[in-house]
Protein backbone atom coordinates (compact mmCIF):
# COMPACT_ATOMS: atom_id res chain seq x y z
CA UNK A 1 0.00 0.00 0.00
CA UNK A 2 1.24 3.49 -0.91
CA UNK A 3 -0.21 6.39 1.06
CA UNK A 4 0.49 10.05 0.34
CA UNK A 5 -0.49 12.10 3.39
CA UNK A 6 -2.14 15.14 1.82
CA UNK A 7 -2.51 17.13 5.03
CA UNK A 8 -2.43 20.95 4.83
CA UNK A 9 0.10 21.28 7.66
CA UNK A 10 2.40 18.70 6.10
CA UNK A 11 2.14 20.37 2.69
CA UNK A 12 2.86 23.82 4.14
CA UNK A 13 5.90 22.67 6.10
CA UNK A 14 7.21 20.68 3.13
CA UNK A 15 6.95 23.83 1.00
CA UNK A 16 9.24 25.58 3.49
CA UNK A 17 11.71 22.70 3.25
CA UNK A 18 11.73 22.78 -0.55
CA UNK A 19 12.56 26.48 -0.64
CA UNK A 20 16.25 26.98 -1.46
CA UNK A 21 16.33 30.00 0.88
CA UNK A 22 15.30 27.99 3.97
CA UNK A 23 18.22 27.84 6.41
CA UNK A 24 19.41 24.77 8.33
CA UNK A 25 17.56 25.55 11.57
CA UNK A 26 14.18 25.96 9.90
CA UNK A 27 14.75 23.03 7.55
CA UNK A 28 15.52 20.78 10.52
CA UNK A 29 12.57 22.07 12.54
CA UNK A 30 10.09 21.53 9.70
CA UNK A 31 11.39 18.00 9.14
CA UNK A 32 10.98 17.26 12.84
CA UNK A 33 7.40 18.54 12.81
CA UNK A 34 6.42 16.72 9.61
CA UNK A 35 7.76 13.44 11.02
CA UNK A 36 5.52 13.88 14.07
CA UNK A 37 2.49 14.67 11.92
CA UNK A 38 3.17 11.63 9.73
CA UNK A 39 3.58 9.38 12.78
CA UNK A 40 0.10 10.35 13.95
CA UNK A 41 -1.38 9.04 10.68
CA UNK A 42 0.92 6.04 10.27
CA UNK A 43 0.10 4.62 13.71
CA UNK A 44 -3.66 4.90 13.24
CA UNK A 45 -4.09 1.10 12.96
CA UNK A 46 -1.71 0.00 15.75
CA UNK A 47 -3.32 -2.54 18.05
CA UNK A 48 -4.53 -1.67 21.54
CA UNK A 49 -5.13 -3.89 24.55
CA UNK A 50 -8.01 -3.37 27.00
CA UNK A 51 -6.85 -2.26 30.43
CA UNK A 52 -8.49 -1.28 33.70
CA UNK A 53 -7.14 1.81 35.44
CA UNK A 54 -8.12 3.94 38.40
CA UNK A 55 -8.85 7.59 37.64
CA UNK A 56 -9.15 10.18 40.45
CA UNK A 57 -12.91 9.62 40.21
CA UNK A 58 -13.47 5.90 39.61
CA UNK A 59 -12.26 2.72 37.95
CA UNK A 60 -12.18 2.98 34.16
CA UNK A 61 -12.08 0.45 31.31
CA UNK A 62 -9.87 1.81 28.53
CA UNK A 63 -7.07 0.84 26.12
CA UNK A 64 -3.29 1.11 25.77
CA UNK A 65 -0.68 0.24 23.14
CA UNK A 66 0.32 -3.41 23.06
CA UNK A 67 2.85 -3.21 20.22
CA UNK A 68 6.53 -2.37 20.48
CA UNK A 69 7.58 0.27 17.97
CA UNK A 70 11.11 0.40 16.56
CA UNK A 71 12.34 3.38 14.55
CA UNK A 72 15.11 2.62 12.07
CA UNK A 73 16.55 5.76 10.48
CA UNK A 74 18.76 5.30 7.44
CA UNK A 75 21.90 7.31 8.24
CA UNK A 76 22.36 10.08 8.09
CA UNK A 77 19.31 11.98 6.83
CA UNK A 78 16.89 9.60 8.53
CA UNK A 79 18.14 10.85 11.90
CA UNK A 80 16.28 14.09 11.24
CA UNK A 81 12.95 12.27 11.52
CA UNK A 82 13.57 10.46 14.82
CA UNK A 83 12.91 13.17 17.41
CA UNK A 84 9.59 14.22 15.88
CA UNK A 85 8.28 10.67 16.18
CA UNK A 86 9.79 10.09 19.63
CA UNK A 87 7.96 13.16 20.89
CA UNK A 88 4.71 11.28 20.21
CA UNK A 89 5.96 7.76 20.99
CA UNK A 90 8.65 8.19 23.67
CA UNK A 91 8.72 4.44 24.40
CA UNK A 92 9.84 3.59 20.86
CA UNK A 93 13.25 1.97 20.49
CA UNK A 94 15.71 3.15 17.85
CA UNK A 95 17.95 1.07 15.58
CA UNK A 96 20.31 2.46 12.94
CA UNK A 97 21.22 1.52 9.39
CA UNK A 98 24.19 2.99 7.53
CA UNK A 99 23.96 2.74 3.75
CA UNK A 100 25.95 4.86 1.32
CA UNK A 101 25.20 5.26 -2.37
CA UNK A 102 27.95 4.79 -4.94
CA UNK A 103 27.99 8.06 -6.86
CA UNK A 104 28.65 6.31 -10.17
CA UNK A 105 26.51 3.16 -10.02
CA UNK A 106 23.96 4.64 -7.54
CA UNK A 107 23.96 1.21 -5.83
CA UNK A 108 23.73 1.05 -2.00
CA UNK A 109 26.44 -0.39 0.25
CA UNK A 110 25.96 -1.22 3.94
CA UNK A 111 28.50 0.17 6.41
CA UNK A 112 26.63 0.02 9.75
CA UNK A 113 23.69 -1.81 11.31
CA UNK A 114 22.50 -2.02 14.91
CA UNK A 115 19.02 -2.96 16.11
CA UNK A 116 16.99 -3.71 19.24
CA UNK A 117 16.36 -7.40 19.91
CA UNK A 118 12.60 -7.43 19.34
CA UNK A 119 12.36 -6.77 15.59
CA UNK A 120 10.37 -9.96 15.06
CA UNK A 121 7.45 -8.75 17.22
CA UNK A 122 7.72 -4.99 16.73
CA UNK A 123 6.17 -2.52 14.34
CA UNK A 124 9.26 -1.35 12.43
CA UNK A 125 9.31 2.11 10.87
CA UNK A 126 12.18 2.68 8.43
CA UNK A 127 12.85 6.41 8.14
CA UNK A 128 14.44 8.32 5.27
CA UNK A 129 13.38 11.78 4.05
CA UNK A 130 14.12 10.89 0.41
CA UNK A 131 13.05 7.88 -1.65
CA UNK A 132 14.96 8.44 -4.88
CA UNK A 133 16.21 5.36 -6.75
CA UNK A 134 14.89 3.17 -3.92
CA UNK A 135 18.21 1.37 -3.55
CA UNK A 136 18.91 2.43 0.04
CA UNK A 137 15.35 1.74 1.18
CA UNK A 138 15.38 -1.65 -0.55
CA UNK A 139 18.65 -2.56 1.17
CA UNK A 140 17.39 -1.33 4.56
CA UNK A 141 14.21 -3.39 4.27
CA UNK A 142 16.26 -6.49 3.41
CA UNK A 143 18.48 -5.87 6.43
CA UNK A 144 15.61 -5.72 8.93
CA UNK A 145 13.87 -8.69 7.31
CA UNK A 146 17.03 -10.78 7.71
CA UNK A 147 16.93 -9.94 11.41
CA UNK A 148 13.36 -11.15 11.78
CA UNK A 149 11.21 -8.06 11.17
CA UNK A 150 7.74 -8.97 9.88
CA UNK A 151 5.69 -5.78 10.17
CA UNK A 152 7.51 -3.00 8.32
CA UNK A 153 6.53 0.47 7.17
CA UNK A 154 8.69 2.78 5.06
CA UNK A 155 8.29 6.45 5.97
CA UNK A 156 9.64 9.13 3.58
CA UNK A 157 8.95 12.79 2.95
CA UNK A 158 9.52 13.02 -0.78
CA UNK A 159 9.64 10.17 -3.32
CA UNK A 160 10.24 9.66 -7.01
CA UNK A 161 8.02 7.16 -8.87
CA UNK A 162 11.11 5.11 -9.77
CA UNK A 163 11.99 4.50 -6.13
CA UNK A 164 8.43 3.71 -5.13
CA UNK A 165 8.16 1.20 -7.96
CA UNK A 166 11.37 -0.58 -6.94
CA UNK A 167 10.33 -0.94 -3.30
CA UNK A 168 6.78 -1.92 -4.21
CA UNK A 169 7.99 -4.64 -6.59
CA UNK A 170 10.65 -6.04 -4.25
CA UNK A 171 8.65 -5.72 -1.02
CA UNK A 172 4.90 -5.83 -1.68
CA UNK A 173 4.38 -6.57 2.03
CA UNK A 174 5.81 -3.18 3.08
CA UNK A 175 3.48 -0.18 3.32
CA UNK A 176 4.96 3.10 2.04
CA UNK A 177 3.98 6.44 3.58
CA UNK A 178 4.92 9.71 1.86
CA UNK A 179 4.43 13.41 2.39
CA UNK A 180 4.67 13.96 -1.39
CA UNK A 181 5.16 12.05 -4.64
CA UNK A 182 7.39 14.08 -6.96
CA UNK A 183 7.82 13.90 -10.72
CA UNK A 184 10.98 11.99 -11.63
CA UNK A 185 14.72 11.46 -11.08
CA UNK A 186 17.27 13.50 -12.98
CA UNK A 187 20.41 12.07 -14.60
CA UNK A 188 22.27 12.32 -11.26
CA UNK A 189 19.61 10.36 -9.38
CA UNK A 190 18.14 13.39 -7.58
CA UNK A 191 14.40 13.79 -7.08
CA UNK A 192 12.78 16.52 -9.21
CA UNK A 193 11.59 19.00 -8.01
CA UNK A 194 12.69 17.52 -4.67
CA UNK A 195 14.33 19.53 -1.90
CA UNK A 196 18.03 18.99 -2.58
CA UNK A 197 20.33 16.83 -0.47
CA UNK A 198 18.35 16.29 2.74
CA UNK A 199 21.39 15.24 4.77
CA UNK A 200 23.39 18.33 3.83
CA UNK A 201 20.44 20.62 4.50
CA UNK A 202 19.71 19.02 7.91
CA UNK A 203 23.28 19.15 9.14
CA UNK A 204 24.53 22.24 7.32
CA UNK A 205 27.18 20.38 5.31
CA UNK A 206 28.13 20.34 1.64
Amino acid sequence: MITVLNHPLITHKLTQMRNVDTRTKNFRQNLDEIAGLMAYEITRDIKLDPVTIQTPVQECETFELNTDIVLVPILRAGLGMVDGILSLIPTAKVGHIGVYRDEETLMPHEYFAKFPENLDTAEVLILDPMLATGGSADAAIEMVKKRGAKSIKLVCLVAAPEGVELVKNNHPDVDIFLAAMDDHLNEKGYIVPGLGDAGDRIFGTK
